[in-house]
Parts: structure tokens; C-alpha cells; sequence
């Protein structure tokens, strides 16, 4: 493979679980356009450019409710990211008192909120996953108790892809009355997730990643019926009704105060069209074959050692590894500096899958996520790269 690494581009970039890269050419356009063309703020004027600016809001909710076959638009509020929705969903869901549980695949999105939260009376329990970074129903039932508020899940980890049995767990999430979370940061835009047929009361995910937005952006869809059991985290101008000084009761600007990432939205409302144009199948179909052919590469490698799921069906496109010899940072460093190979090393802001693998004290892993702009010559130069390194 030689050829390939010779004939490949300055940059490979294979980082796409931290935030996606490119973005499709209609997202610069659209943010492009916004700022140079519009600028106004949605919801705060009647005339023409903040008009269109609104316009570019509803199509975005429009997108969203289409992609993820929710009950109606409204049903999704705008975030600034995907640990802002989780922290609307977790501040917003639970009091002092109540119980949650939750996973030990979590990122810090989710435990440092729940860990704030417990500090302030809130009983929060992990549940273990298995060496795969499986969580097992069976112990999310056993977990429950009277008091159980909230179910809290990835539904997938970004250390080892392993996506999670959510249909299940929002099963028993709702035979205990409980609420269910999911974080769905990892697999928005990458897996088909159907809102009317997963019973999940709350979701939350960033715009960046697989959605293919900008940064700064984030969502979260809260089910019909629940809008005013979930207290508000912040208030302020909303653009509607404002002869009262209370925060609007309804979806979606109970949670929607002061003025929106407009340019971001932009941006979103340009990548979620673009999803439902391409197909989350078609998508996702481009995203096991790469991950076959990096896994397969990968286990040709005797210094190499992978985490997670043998089989492509059973994770995302994130692949975790540690070579002998090599600290993950220092083998990521030399990736980018002698091949432009950009590569993710660390916990990944999820410490305890981490410490269930028992790599917490050595640096962690090096972690491979390709995306849909990705190609099958960038995975073979990324195998050669690394099979040079592991063997010198």
C-alpha cells in the first residue's frame, strides 16, 4: 500500500465522532448566505429578512421532525450543543430526592451534570457494561426503584461504538413510569432512529457531529405531554408573548431563551436537508464499510488490540485501539505529523468505560472515526500508517 500514503492528500482527517469534517458544500453556503445576505434575528421583527430568518427555523424544526419521524416540529427545541440539551433535560427533569439511572458508557455530558445533581440530593446509579461497552436491560431493571425518575442512555458509546439495546431500556423505562433520556450525539444522522416507535420521552444530540452542522448548535425533542413537568433552566426574551414576564409553557421557547445561533441554524437546516436527501440508510450502509474494511485492517496488526463489537451492525463508526509500545497521544501526534493523519487520543471525556477496560492509567485509546466524505483509499493509508509505526 505504499502508492496509497504516496498519492493521499496532506490532510486525513478521521475524527468525525469529535465533531464532523467536511461539512456538505450546501452548509458553507447557507451560513455563508445568512451572514452576508440576512442577519437578522428570528422572531424579533416583521419585516422581510428577519421573516426569512424565521422561515429558516421552521425548516429546520421541518428537517428534524421529518429525520427522526417525530409527532410535529415544535417538538424539538435549539440547543447550543448536545451537552447543552442534556443538561435542559437533566436539570429540567430532576429534583432533589429523585433517582436516576444511568450507564458507565456515559460521557461527561451526561455524568457531570448528574454528578452536580447528586451533590444537590439527587441519588444517581451506574450501571456496568460489559467488555464491549454493552449494557446489559437486565441490570437497568435491577437498578429501578419506587423513586426512579429517569433512565439516562447513550445510545452508543463513542469509545467502543457499541450501540445500546434503547428499544429495551425505553421499555422498562416505561412499564416503572420512569422517563427515558437518550443521548443520541453519537448516532443522530448515522443510525435511523424513529421517534413514534422508540418510546423515548427526551432526546439529545449535537448539531455538529452527525447531523453534519456547525458547532454550536444542538437539539432536544421532548415528547408531547411533558413540556411543563420539565422545569426551565434559564428564561428571557423569546420573541412571543411578551406582555407576560413568565417563560412561555410550550414547546418549543419554553426552553428557546434569547436570541438563536442563527448563523448555525442556518447551517443545520442546510445539513438535516441534505441527510434526508443522501438517506440515513445509504449513510449509514457507507459507514459499516468502512468500518469493516478499518476493523479487518486492523486485526492484521498483532501489535494492535480493538475495543467494542466484532460485528459492524452491532456499532457505529468509532474504533478504538492501543498498540504496544505506543501512548496513545504520542501515537496520534506522529500520525499527524508524519502522515496528516488527524486521529483522536485520550478518555474521550468518558472515564468510566475507560476504567471498565482497564486502560484509564495508561493514556487511554486512539480513536479512528470516519465520516461520509470519507473513502476507502484514507482507511487504507490509515492501516498502512499505522502497521509502519506498530512494526518499527
Amino acid at each position: 500500500m505504499d502508492a496509497v500514503l504516496k498519492d493521499m492528500p496532506n490532510r486525513i482527517y478521521l475524527d468525525n465522532a469529535a465533531t464532523s469534517f467536511p461539512k456538505p458544500e450546501c452548509v458553507y453556503a447557507a451560513m455563508d448566505d445568512y451572514n452576508r445576505r440576512l442577519g437578522a434575528a428570528a422572531g424579533r421583527g416583521a419585516y422581510r429578512s428577519a421573516a426569512e430568518a424565521s422561515d429558516i427555523v421552521r425548516r429546520c424544526r421541518r428537517n428534524l421532525a421529518t429525520l427522526f419521524n417525530a409527532e410535529g416540529p415544535d417538538r424539538f427545541a435549539f440547543a447550543f450543543n448536545g451537552t447543552d440539551a442534556l443538561n435542559l433535560a437533566l436539570h429540567g427533569a430532576l429534583k432533589p430526592g429523585d433517582h436516576v439511572v444511568t450507564t458507565a458508557v456515559e460521557h461527561n455530558s451526561m455524568l457531570r451534570p448528574l454528578r452536580v445533581l447528586a451533590d444537590r440530593g439527587v441519588e444517581v446509579t451506574v450501571v456496568d457494561c460489559d467488555e464491549a461497552g454493552r449494557v446489559s436491560p437486565d441490570a437497568v431493571r435491577e437498578a429501578l426503584r419506587l423513586e426512579t425518575r429517569l433512565i439516562a442512555v447513550t445510545h452508543a458509546s463513542n469509545v467502543t461504538g457499541a450501540i445500546q439495546p434503547v428499544a429495551e431500556i425505553a421499555d422498562i423505562a416505561k412499564s416503572a413510569g420512569a422517563l427515558m433520556l437518550l443521548d443520541a450525539a453519537q448516532t443522530a444522522g448515522h443510525l435511523p432512529i424513529d421517534l413514534r416507535s422508540l418510546p423515548v420521552d427526551l432526546l439529545a444530540t449535537s448539531g455538529h457531529k452527525g447531523l453534519l452542522g456547525p458547532l454550536g448548535t444542538g437539539v432536544l425533542y421532548v415528547r408531547p405531554g411533558l413540556d411543563e413537568q420539565l422545569e426551565t433552566v434559564r428564561q428571557g426574551g423569546t420573541g412571543t408573548i411578551s406582555e407576560d414576564d413568565r417563560q412561555p409553557t410550550t414547546m418549543p421557547t419554553r426552553f428557546e431563551a434569547g436570541n438563536m445561533n442563527m448563523v448555525g441554524i442556518a447551517g443545520l437546516e442546510a445539513s438535516t436537508r441534505w441527510i434526508l436527501d443522501a438517506g440515513v440508510g445509504q449513510l449509514r450502509r457507507h459507514e459499516q464499510e468502512l468500518t469493516l474494511r478499518l476493523l479487518t485492517g486492523l486485526r492484521e496488526i498483532p501489535q494492535v488490540r480493538t475495543f467494542g463489537p466484532a460485528a459492524v451492525d452491532e456499532r457505529i463508526g468509532v474504533v478504538s485501539l492501543v498498540a504496544e509500545g505506543w501512548p496513545p497521544h504520542e501515537l496520534a501526534a506522529v500520525l499527524d505529523a508524519e502522515f496528516g493523519i488527524e486521529v483522536r487520543a485520550g478518555l474521550h471525556c468518558a472515564p468510566r468505560i475507560h476504567e471498565r477496560l482497564g486502560i484509564s492509567k495508561t493514556g487511554g485509546t486512539l480513536r479512528i472515526s470516519p465520516g461520509p466524505f470519507t473513502t476507502t483509499d484514507e482507511i487504507n493509508a490509515c492501516l498502512e500508517a499505522l502497521g509502519r509505526l506498530s512494526s518499527g
